[in-house]
């Protein structure tokens, strides 16, 4: 029956691929066709943190600042930005011809409501928030935002490419309540997203803005100028990973953003193909847990886990044998990144020991509560993890409920603060984009500020404290310390356990050239030969 209904599955995405393909060989040459990581089932890109939510947002948003490949920020849709000699007022000017996609052209006050919305979802965006005075327009070209204390770091956090990107929107979008998800998606961006042929979990369909006017600049990661070589990209949702290779190789489609680590070595040998890393920063995996309920609300059973971790098992049941692919050990801090270090991390690293987390988990008081573990059944690397995460938590002793369920529904599900019979979740596996976890100011995972925290909701003031002090550090030296008093202060609390760092690859046609690299995918730049 499982062979059966792969095929079933096989065949509907091969016939999905076919059906739109009578098209002119020129209107075909002017579209692009991509097979992203995922079904996007959420498109409001302040509300989600889902990583293909963020890369739909810059298709079809613009930002005040942006991020060339030195990580430096750069003015974007600025024309320009003034800061105060005592730090606590910021001037922002916006670049001439700037319009939305309906046509009515971007003014302050528009900046103003979108930076709103997106601070009181945002890890970086929250912090704006409690240093925030007063924030207004000047006119319809200048906007002012004062602080309560200098803050340098303001640019770089409204222009980074990570989680909860600052989407420029209308105002009357932008008044929509943060904790409430966008209807209307008139966007700022390049593209422009066709809502009328958006058809979830089969195809998302964007459309070059005409009237965008990009930066003069060379492109550079978020920096510099957007500028757009097809009239259409399509996003073609194929869960089935041999389907997406197929089609890849056929020139049914252009790139494919995940492809499976297992099919790499047909890709590599096809002529045809480029298979290359994009993000150099990777992604760290972390096992997260739910601080609200049982039996991981005490931090004696989160401890009891770490004795038990083989991180390399991790990775090589997500990404495979191929060492390239992925690194250990992997502590809180991206590895490779100046505040990555060696702090406390015996715990992972010494000889792996069931019998110790048996034992500690007994000494906790672990009275048999159902562990529900959720797993995303469409993101392949993700389904690996959940899949040795349940495995080793029942050898430990664990009462472990696996629950499997598309990334959509996964998204959704983990917002529930409820106890498990009421459809709420203990534990889940995912990953972080390796920038974002590289420093503490936008380290989601070891956030802990209770109910505003990202989805485990854990409270550890200490954390909050060593976050604070390391935005006022004076040099990279304390903040290098700091970041290891983090890590030692994970290990005790234990708000996620770090898994390893994956380093996946993407695929396409040779004939595509200016892929850029440095994060995710982006489609600015890109030519077909």
């Amino acid at each position: 029956m499982t062979l059966t209904r792969r095929s079933a599955i096989a065949i509907g995405a091969a016939a999905a691929l076919a059906a739109p393909r009578v098209a002119p060989a020129q209107a075909q040459a002017r579209t692009l066709r991509f097979v992203p990581q995922a079904n996007l089932a959420n498109i409001d890109p302040v509300w989600s943190t889902a990583v293909v939510v963020r890369n739909h947002g810059l298709m079809i948003y613009d930002t005040l600042f942006g991020l060339g490949a030195d990580l430096r920020p750069r003015p974007q849709m600025a024309a320009g930005h003034e800061v105060s000699a005592d730090g606590l007022r910021w001037t922002i000017a916006l670049r001439p011809g700037l319009r939305f996609h309906d046509g009515e052209r971007v003014r302050a006050r528009d900046c103003v409501a979108s930076i709103a919305r997106w601070a009181k979802r945002d890890v970086l965006g929250q912090r704006l928030d409690a240093l925030l005075e007063e924030m207004r327009a000047l006119d319809d070209d200048r906007f002012e935002i004062r602080l309560k204390r200098p803050w340098p770091g303001l640019a770089f956090a409204l222009g980074k490419p990570s989680a909860n990107i600052c989407a420029i929107m209308p105002e009357r979008v932008a008044r929509t309540d943060p904790f409430q998800q966008i209807q209307d998606y008139t966007g700022s961006g390049p593209f422009r997203f066709r809502q009328d042929l958006f058809r979830p979990g089969d195809i998302v369909v964007y459309e070059r803005f005409a009237d965008y006017v990009p930066r003069e600049e060379p492109p550079d990661l978020l920096a510099g100028g957007k500028r757009v070589h097809f009239d259409r990209v399509e996003w073609r949702v194929v869960p089935d990973p041999s389907t997406a290779a197929a089609a890849l190789q056929n020139n049914e489609v252009d790139w494919w953003e995940t492809p499976l680590a297992d099919l790499l070595p047909v890709l590599r040998r096809h002529r045809d193909i480029v298979v290359e890393r994009i993000n150099d920063f990777g992604n760290l995996g972390v096992l997260r847990f739910n601080f609200l309920h049982p039996p991981f609300d005490n931090p004696a059973v989160r401890r009891a886990l770490l004795p038990a971790i083989d991180q390399r098992a991790f990775m090589q049941a997500a990404m495979g044998t191929d060492a390239a692919l992925w690194r250990v050990p992997a502590g809180v801090f991206t590895p490779g990144t100046p505040l990555a270090n060696d702090a406390g991390i015996e715990v992972l690293t010494r000889p792996r020991d069931l019998e110790a987390a048996r034992r500690m988990l007994r000494e906790a008081g672990y009275r048999g509560e159902r562990v529900v573990m959720l797993s995303a059944t469409d993101l392949p690397v993700l389904q690996s993890l959940a899949e040795v995460a349940a495995d080793l938590m029942r050898r430990v002793g664990f009462n472990v409920d696996l629950q499997a369920m598309d990334w959509g529904t996964h998204i959704q599900r983990r917002t529930n603060r409820g106890p498990v019979d009421q459809g709420g979740w203990s534990a889940f596996c995912t990953t972080w984009e390796g920038l974002d976890v590289s420093v503490p100011g936008s380290h989601q995972p070891i956030r802990g500020h209770g109910a505003a925290a990202w989805a485990g909701w854990p409270t550890i003031p200490k954390l909050e404290e060593l976050r604070e002090a390391w935005f006022q550090a004076a040099d990279i030296e304390a903040e290098k310390r700091i970041a290891e008093e983090i890590q030692r202060v994970v290990w005790q609390e234990v708000p996620f356990i770090p898994l390893g760092q994956v380093l996946p690859v993407q695929a396409y046609r040779r004939s595509l050239t200016g892929v850029l690299k440095g994060s995710s995918s982006m489609f600015w730049g890109v030519r077909r030969a």
